[in-house]
């Protein structure tokens, strides 16, 4: 695609990359570190692609200097990482290890002595095991535990964070972890996805409490949603309602309580007979709702959709949805099968910033997979690289399209690139690539292509 349309980013705009700490750290076994949810995942035959795990990744848990010099030569002013729970609470008695809290004091400090400003993500789906042992997600303790957890980070931990993120996508903690079983822990019961989700909502506004009891003013809460476009397929109303169903269980979920302390009553009336919100207490809503100093928003594709009657032969994440048919992505799909709408991404940041003009929002994860293939090249650094010129191109329009929500009012103050790695890909294990940096998984040998340098090039500019 040509675009010959050059966008500036405001002076202030702040450029990062993002990771996970399952999906790169490695060190499964050291330091004290426990079990999550995902190791145990990865040890139940047919869960895995590739049969593969986390037990190594990235090994970012010893390489993090590499990866932070890394980061230094790309130009980002910030780094999006998450905190291993189980490396910090690694036993059911509650008990601090404080090995694990060190490493990530290490970490952080190196981040800061580079002028990369740390955006902490507390919780990134490693749940430790004992405490899905215990019901996890569809559990209410889980809740409180997670606030305890916030509560010795932020003590720990809070002269170094820039901005701590509560919860990355709880879209997949609830419904791919309870409601299709695609992810950790693997359970298909849509009663268990809804009590999840407000368990996880609860755990947001109680989390977002114990930091700010902590920290008090220094404290700059976030939580990252993967909020999701949906098309409807037509005008016909059918296709509407179907739209409509999938955003209140995609979207309003989330956005009710946090941001407005209530549930929607079409999702309670969609869900009759799936649950009895028992698991909702009185108080609730006023815990959840907290004050947000920004939004994370996670943008990779859109999805169309159309009415149907009766399910569909595939479960989908979401409870009622019988009357939603999505239908298959069309035009150039990334190596992940998905869509590639780069106006989705504009739609959906003018559509929040209008229905919450106060609020600074982000890009916390975008972009893209492709097979990648590396070349001997002289021009890059270390004489070879990978020419992704389709992951470069999304790179770039996406960018372009979050530049036009910005010229058009919306209040987006910072994009993080995912990834900076190669890294393990959850369900998908080490199959697909979302990398600015190869990573050899055979030697860790970290390998640039195009699009990091690209990157680096348009944060150097401030334009796209």
């Amino acid at each position: 695609m040509v675009n010959d349309e050059r966008l500036a980013f405001p002076e202030d705009f702040t450029w990062g990359t993002a990771t996970a700490s399952f999906q790169v750290e490695g060190a499964a076994h050291e330091d004290g570190r426990g079990d999550s949810i995902w190791d145990v995942y990865c040890r139940q035959p047919g869960r895995i692609a590739d049969g593969s795990n986390g037990d190594v990744a990235c090994d970012q848990y010893h390489r993090y200097p590499e990866d932070i010099a890394l980061m230094k030569q790309m130009g980002v002013g910030a780094y999006r990482l998450s905190v291993a729970w189980p490396r910090i609470v690694p036993q059911a008695d509650g008990a601090i290890n404080q090995a694990g809290l060190d490493h990530y004091r290490r970490v952080l400090d190196m981040l800061l002595e580079n002028g990369i400003k740390p955006v902490v993500t507390l919780y990134h789906w490693d749940l430790p095991q004992y405490l899905q042992e215990a019901g996890g997600w569809a559990n209410r303790d889980t809740a409180q535990r997670y606030a305890d957890y916030a509560a010795v980070l932020a003590k720990a931990l809070g002269d170094r964070v820039q901005t701590w993120t509560t919860l990355n996508e709880p879209w997949c903690s609830a419904y791919l972890g309870y409601g299709n079983g695609g992810h950790a822990p693997g359970i298909r019961d849509y009663g268990q996805a809804l009590a999840a989700v407000h368990h996880l909502n609860l755990a947001h506004g109680l989390g977002a409490q114990a930091i700010r009891a902590e920290l008090g003013d220094r404290a700059r809460i976030s939580v990252t949603l993967n909020l999701q476009v949906n098309r409807a397929d037509s005008d016909d109303p059918a296709d509407l309602a179907a739209k409509t169903r999938a955003d209140l269980f995609a979207n309003e979920v989330w956005l009710g309580p946090m941001l407005a302390g209530t549930y929607d009553q079409r999702i309670h009336d969609a869900a009759e007979g799936i649950t009895d919100w028992s698991f909702v207490r009185d108080g609730d809503l006023e815990q959840i709702h907290q004050p947000l100093d920004v939004l994370g928003i996670n943008y990779y594709s859109t999805n169309h959709v159309r009415g149907r009657s009766g399910a569909g032969s595939e479960r989908n994440p979401m409870p009622a949805q019988e009357m939603v048919e999505t239908l298959p992505p069309q035009g150039p799909l990334t190596a992940m099968g998905w869509n590639q709408e780069p106006q989705g991404l504009t739609d959906l940041l003018m559509e929040v910033s209008g229905r919450f003009p106060k609020l600074d929002l982000m890009i916390t994860e975008n972009g893209s997979a492709w097979e990648d293939q590396v070349s001997m090249d002289p021009s890059f650094p270390g004489g070879k690289g990978v020419h992704d010129p389709q992951r470069v191109a999304y790179l770039e329009e996406h960018l372009r399209a979050v530049a036009r929500a910005i010229h058009e009012g919306a209040r987006v103050t910072g994009y993080f690139a995912w990834s900076l790695l190669d890294n393990f890909e959850w369900a998908l294990g080490y199959t697909k690539r979302f990398g600015l940096i190869r990573v050899d998984y055979d030697t860790q040998e970290r390998i640039w292509k195009d699009s990091g340098l690209r990157y680096a090039q348009i944060i150097h500019d401030r334009a796209v």
